[in-house]
């Protein structure tokens, strides 16, 4: 059954930046899930896998206007450093979960000080092409609540 809207999808997949370094990979693990054709994963890929089928793998390059968007110069702000979760010592560089009113997100540490830290809010893959190499393992009709809910439920969506 090709990839359509309301169906979900169980892939395999790992990301590599433009040197081809593996940013990301979840072969290790369970595969990702997601309801197709309700922007529950980047609009590049999503296009990607419209309309093929389970048991197919290929590799797709995203530019960042269809993946993560284009850097933000001006996206640094400065945060108290207790509000930084994820290690108890910051180094420029290390990316730190900070909860907002959008709920928790995923910052780039720029500066530390002593109390307070210059962090970059763009997402850590903004204004990069990233190419992904795709396993498509299983294709299945969406059940009336995952399409209610907008995605996908069980193992590799939401719980």
């Amino acid at each position: 059954m090709p990839i359509e809207k309301n169906q979900v999808v169980l892939f395999h997949y790992s990301v590599s930046d433009e040197q081809g370094n593996v940013v990301e990979n979840s072969r290790d693990g369970e595969p990702n899930a997601y309801l197709h054709g309700h922007g529950g994963i980047i609009r590049g890929l999503e296009e990607a896998l419209e309309g093929r089928d389970a048991g197919e793998s290929f590799s797709v390059t995203v530019t960042p206007e269809k993946a993560y968007g284009p850097r933000n110069p001006d996206a640094i702000q400065r945060v108290p450093i207790k509000h930084l979760m994820g290690a108890k010592r910051w180094k420029p560089g290390m990316i730190a979960q900070v909860k907002t009113e959008q709920g928790p997100r995923h910052v780039v540490v720029a500066k530390v000080g002593h109390k307070f830290a210059d962090v970059d809010t763009n997402h850590p893959m903004a204004g990069r092409t990233l190419t992904f190499d795709i396993d498509i393992i299983e294709v299945r009709a969406a059940d009336a609540q995952e399409i209610a809910h907008g995605h996908a439920h069980g193992p590799g969506g939401h719980h």
